[in-house]
């Protein structure tokens, strides 16, 4: 074997791990949000976690993924340390049956369509529809079903590869001094654990392992060890991914490389001992991909039916290994938006996004209704909660835009990608209504300082203002929590009623400067009170038009309020229902105004 042959072999396992990566990334982008989801809604029932488990992980194809994926969640505080034990034994036994497609491999057959069975011979056949898929599809999840069959296709070609490079081996007396050596169970075990370490894939290891069993040279005394090694390999991925993490998580990572080695340290003398006092011929007979397969099956339900029934004491000692620390306080980072962890699944960081900027639009909205209740009856202590909503506003846009364009660079569905730009646009919005309560506590010290009192007539007008105003804001949120396009569509309609408003009472207002009925420094507090009104409107309505713009690929968002406005009979009569709802007392001007919009 040249080094040719040795460049061959690193070129299938580059194409394994490629088309493994392709695969998996495209599959749970299809999932979207539902496994998260299924996660959360984990329940007390042991078998259905175990099942879930195993579910999710043959839909994403990778049990480090899943394990990753559990890190991320409990470091967020989405799922307890003590949920993930039964998802981790689904997710080994779910790993398995990548090995019995890889076991395909080996049918050895003149019937035409057992030959077909191969993955080698029937997926260039899925490589062609996965392009074709690609190229001419519109729907974003077919081209991504495209993409999962490209990436099967390159995966098994280089398994082919890795086959081909291996197959001169058989011959050589280097190989078999070499697996000579590996016929020492302890060996073969701590040479599989760092392979897999390495390549941070045990689907790998299993392949080239069934590729080496194409040679006819390895025998189920090396095999079985072997498994068994790159089950506890295959953890370097999430023990990684809990570096920097909380304690909690780290648990999650320590709990699964545990339950791999305690099954080692079970079965390993176990097996020693039934091969040693039975002296069973079978251990020495060369294996092929198929026995493989079943040996990591066996290997892996084994180990869930001896440690569930233990599971209390494997979080008992979960807990013991990795000490709890004092976190009753969030870590800065995880305050104002979700775990970095969490973007090696961008379909469940997205989910996340979502709830951060759940509590963001909350914050604004709280804020806000505080800061209008100041007009007039200013209290200090409100005044200091709206100041530092305001400061936890600004560090939830400057956190939560950071962490999305992260994720925007993740592999995202068109639909995703779109929520993503939602959250873009909305959280600059929620923040700059932060901006204006602010203005709102200042107009309202100032009120206080200085003794200054609208008149009954202000008073009366800005009460039916501020009440559309907490409309207006209640709209906004309740739409955008609850993706609701309907409600959003509300929101234009009472904008337009809110500028009206605001030009109504300054109209009003320069007639009671006139009169003397108004003094000129109540004048500029009132003026700012309104722009201030009116800017609020104007920011529900842009989150309003982003809610909106889920349902389409792309919207021009001032055409489309152009549009709406001279052509919607549904904002004409939402618009007249609204102006009727807030007129100011003996308005002759709203009056009017209703009657042309009817």
């Amino acid at each position: 074997m040249d080094i040719f042959a040795l460049l061959r072999l690193v070129l299938g396992l580059a194409f394994f791990l490629f088309g493994m990566n392709v695969m998996s990334s495209n599959l749970e982008k299809m999932a979207g949000g539902k496994l998260e989801q299924l996660l959360k809604t984990m329940t007390a029932s042991p078998w259905v976690s175990l099942l879930l488990g195993a579910a999710i992980t043959i839909a994403v194809q990778s049990s480090s993924a899943v394990t990753v994926m559990l890190v991320g969640l409990v470091n967020s505080g989405i799922m307890k340390f003590g949920q993930t034990l039964y998802v981790i034994f689904g997710a080994n036994i779910g790993t398995t049956l990548t090995a019995w497609i890889l076991s395909l491999s080996g049918i050895q057959s003149g019937n035409v369509w057992l030959k077909m069975l191969k993955p080698e011979n029937f997926s260039p056949i899925l490589a062609i529809i996965g392009v074709v898929m690609m190229m001419v599809c519109k729907s974003d999840k077919k081209k991504s079903i495209g993409t999962v069959l490209v990436g099967f296709t390159i995966l098994m070609y280089g398994m082919v590869v890795m086959s081909d490079a291996v197959s001169p081996l058989a011959e050589m007396s280097e190989f078999s001094a070499i697996l000579a050596g590996l016929r020492n169970p302890l060996l073969g075990l701590v040479v599989a654990t760092l392979f897999t370490a390495v390549i941070q894939s045990s689907a790998a290891s299993v392949g080239i392992l069934q590729a080496l069993a194409l040679t006819g040279s390895l025998t189920y005394e090396m095999v079985i060890p072997m498994v068994m090694g790159l089950n506890i390999g295959t953890c370097a991925t999430s023990l990684i991914s809990s570096i920097g993490t909380s304690y909690k998580a780290k648990r999650v990572a320590v709990i699964h490389f545990s339950i791999k080695v305690i099954g080692t340290v079970i079965c390993l003398p176990l097996y020693l001992l039934i091969t040693s006092v039975l002296q069973l011929d079978f251990i020495h007979t060369a294996v092929t991909p198929w026995n493989i397969a079943m040996v990591h099956t066996i290997y892996n339900l084994a180990i869930t039916a001896i440690l569930m029934p233990f599971t209390k004491y494997l979080v008992k000692l979960g807990k013991w290994l990795v000490k709890a620390k004092d976190e009753t306080a969030p870590k800065d980072s995880m305050q104002y938006a979700p775990d970095l962890l969490l973007l090696r699944s961008p379909s469940v960081a997205l989910q996340e996004c979502d709830h951060y900027t759940f509590r963001m639009a909350g914050t604004a909205r709280d804020s806000l209704e505080r800061a209008i209740s100041l007009i007039g009856a200013y209290n200090e202590q409100d005044a200091e909660v709206v100041l530092k909503q305001e400061d936890t506003l600004d560090l939830y846009e400057d956190r939560l835009d950071t962490y999305l364009v992260y994720l925007s660079a993740q592999a995202l569905s068109q639909q995703d990608s779109r929520r993503v730009g939602k959250m873009q646009h909305a959280i600059g919005d929620f923040e700059r209504l932060g901006d204006h309560a602010v203005n709102l506590v200042k107009a309202g010290k100032e009120l206080e300082i200085k003794s200054l009192f609208f008149s009954e007539e202000a008073r009366r007008e800005l009460g039916v203002l501020s009440a559309a105003v907490r409309e207006i804001l209640q709209l906004t949120t309740d739409c955008y929590i609850n993706t609701d396009h309907e409600m959003a569509h509300h929101v234009e309609p009472l904008e337009q009623v809110i500028d009206a408003l605001t030009k109504e009472i300054k109209q009003n207002h320069l007639a009671r400067l006139q009169a003397g009925r108004c003094s000129i420094e109540l004048g500029f507090i009132l003026t700012d009170l309104l722009t201030d009104y009116e800017r609020i409107s104007d920011h529900c309505s842009n989150i309003a038009v982003a809610v909106i713009e889920l349902q389409h690929d792309a919207l021009d968002s001032h055409r489309y309020l152009n549009e709406m406005k001279r052509d919607s009979d549904a904002f004409r009569e939402m618009y007249v229902k609204f102006r009727e709802k807030y007129t100011l007392p003996e308005s002759a001007y709203i009056a009017k105004q209703v009657e042309e919009y009817r």
